[in-house]
């Protein structure tokens, strides 16, 4: 498994703004070297996701304001457990054996953090979610 766990850190993306240093909290650590990268490498596949999600659900994002679909958005991910249960698959299938092992000593919070992050992910991403168009 190791070489899988070695793959795995050879894909993700390196974040400058993710500091780790000796006074930084366990699960905060947790965050900036292995969610924030794997949602980041993840990010075409969320963004993929919540669009399905949107045809599932009629399309009616489209129809809405800015501040409404930041709200949706929000809404989808905190009230919709089958999709929200989806997003965290795609995130911790991502994970190193003792990425995991960790995880679930606490994935409580850890989830929390998780759906924080792919919900600023989305939500900064909207632009990139408007009704693409058949030409």
């Amino acid at each position: 498994m190791r070489d899988r766990d070695q793959s795995l850190l050879e894909l993700r993306p390196q974040i400058e703004s993710a500091v780790v240093n000796a006074s930084t909290l366990p699960d905060e650590k947790f965050q900036n070297r292995t969610l924030r990268p794997v949602i980041l490498l993840q990010n075409d596949l969320l963004l993929e996701a919540f669009r399905n999600y949107v045809q599932k659900h009629k399309n009616v994002f489209y129809e809405m304001t800015v501040d409404k679909r930041m709200t949706y958005i929000e809404n989808s991910i905190q009230k919709d457990i089958k999709f929200r249960n989806s997003l965290k698959g795609m995130i911790i299938g991502q994970f190193t054996i003792d990425e995991y092992q960790y995880y679930i000593t606490n994935s409580s919070a850890l989830n929390k953090r998780m759906m924080n992050l792919v919900k600023d992910r989305l939500q900064s991403n909207i632009q990139l979610l408007e009704k693409l168009s058949a030409v």
